[in-house]
């Protein structure tokens, strides 16, 4: 079901909702509030199109028409009202402000009446074509292919306790794969035996899976963590069977009355919302940030340029988000061919860093070039920093979970580098690491500004490392 067109169902109903529901507020606005007779004059003709397409916006950057199978009806109910109240407030302060009143309790009804009206109509066939879905997943008519991996009793448990519900949670089990060569209890059931681990990826490509029930033995922590790192790349749904110890200290997070108990590895932290805002003030902030550093810009390639033989800017590969390759811009802070020997990191009394390269690196303002690589939506103002695929490759022998790591945008600035500035070996990469991957699970707007002030702190003070 991931190439479903369902939430082009959801967008024409919210679209004709938002044309009936603005034409019955403008009916009510005239000849309730206003006291005039309702006529369909060039303005309302010019609204009737404006406004459903600042509802459509406001939906997409709220992520109304994402992963619209896994819908829920309460969410529906929540959602629906937040977004009322978001679009009732800009529609008035933007276009009804103006209206000429009795009464201050005019704008008070409008804004009621606004959100009401719109909020009701939109409801209803949202609600419906939600409960046809919901209903069709309990029924088992659609579902989520879903994969079992572990061959032991801890996976016969669960598969029995999904398939004996008596409400679908929407796994559709494809098939189980075994991880060692002991006992298999799962050929016990009738579900198909596709392969063994080694199988792994082969597996979740041939058969569109979905999502992955890690049904090993809790205390097999090893080889949950194996199993979890392997499957990061893979573009799936994670999940774990729980013990007594997880609910206990809360690991276990749950939505459906009915569901079964399983732990959910890496949802997305950042609501829908908070991305689309992240990368428009990543946008806005790099464009002003590129009009007021002009001077520096023109001042910085001056000097890079007078400094030693070769190009102002320096561009690399490097790895981002979902493993894609791409050039990141830096003014260049070495001298010319400093690693025709191969790649090498940086230290800090390194004799390849030119004078004005020295200066750069302790404030950062090496990195400004990378505002264009966040313009490109190569970059984020924050995130883990990206690097090179012959580092990355040294960091997975040690650290297989650096894997997370590209499931975000990498950024100018991190907390990682924030903390240690420069890593001049691998050992201090895996040490910023963590930081990086307590960032990619705890994501939020107020963590990017955090970390964006104490990187201009360091700017200003020039301690970068």
């Amino acid at each position: 079901m991931k190439n479903n067109k369902l939430w082009i169902a959801y967008l024409l109903s919210d679209w004709l909702s938002a044309v009936f529901a603005w034409s019955i507020f403008n009916f009510f606005r005239k000849n309730i509030i206003e006291k005039q007779p309702f006529e369909i004059d060039e303005k309302f003709k010019l609204s009737i199109i404006i406004i459903p397409i600042i509802w459509l916006l406001l939906y997409f950057a709220f992520g109304a028409y994402k992963n619209v199978y896994r819908r829920h009806r309460i969410k529906e109910v929540s959602q629906t009202l937040l977004l009322t109240l978001i679009g009732t407030f800009f529609i008035f302060f933007a276009f009804l402000l103006d209206d000429q009143n009795p009464s201050y309790q005019d704008h008070y009804t409008r804004i009621i009446g606004l959100f009401s009206i719109h909020a009701i109509v939109t409801f209803i066939p949202r609600f419906a074509i939600t409960s046809v879905i919901v209903n069709k997943i309990h029924q088992r008519k659609i579902g989520f292919p879903t994969l079992i991996i572990g061959s032991n009793i801890k996976a016969v448990e669960i598969f029995q306790e999904l398939r004996n519900m008596k409400k679908s949670t929407g796994h559709q089990l494809i098939g189980y794969i075994s991880t060692n060569g002991g006992v298999d209890k799962m050929s016990e059931t009738n579900l198909t035996k596709l392969g063994d681990y080694t199988d792994l990826e082969n597996i979740i490509s041939k058969q569109n899976i979905e999502e992955v029930i890690i049904a090993t033995e809790p205390k097999e922590h090893d080889k949950i963590n194996k199993i979890i790192n392997d499957l990061a790349d893979l573009n799936v749904k994670i999940k774990v069977i729980t013990d007594m110890y997880n609910i206990l200290t809360g690991s276990v997070k749950i939505n459906s009355i009915f569901g079964a108990l399983l732990i959910e590895i890496n949802p997305e932290i950042m609501p829908a919302w908070q991305k689309s805002l992240k990368r428009f003030m990543d946008v806005s902030i790099s464009i002003v940030a590129i009009a007021l550093l002009c001077p520096i810009y023109i001042l910085l390639s001056i000097l890079v340029k007078l400094s030693s033989k070769g190009s102002i800017i320096y561009k690399q590969e490097r790895i981002g988000l979902n493993g894609r390759s791409f050039y990141i811009y830096k003014f260049r802070s070495m001298f010319k061919n400093s690693e025709d020997k191969g790649p090498q990191l940086s230290s800090q009394h390194d004799k390849r860093i030119t004078p004005i390269g020295k200066l750069m690196r302790r404030s950062r303002l090496d990195e400004i070039p990378q505002f264009f690589n966040v313009i490109k939506g190569e970059m984020s103002l924050v995130g883990p920093r990206p690097e090179r695929q012959h580092y990355i490759n040294l960091i997975l022998e040690q650290a297989p979970h650096y894997k997370h790591i590209k499931k975000v945008k990498p950024g100018i600035t991190s907390w990682g580098q924030v903390k240690y500035g420069y890593a001049e070996n691998v050992e201090e990469m895996i040490s910023r690491l963590k930081f990086d991957l307590l960032y990619v699970e705890n994501m939020s707007l107020m963590l990017d500004f955090k970390i964006l002030f104490y990187t201009i702190i360091i700017m200003l003070k020039g301690s970068g490392k």
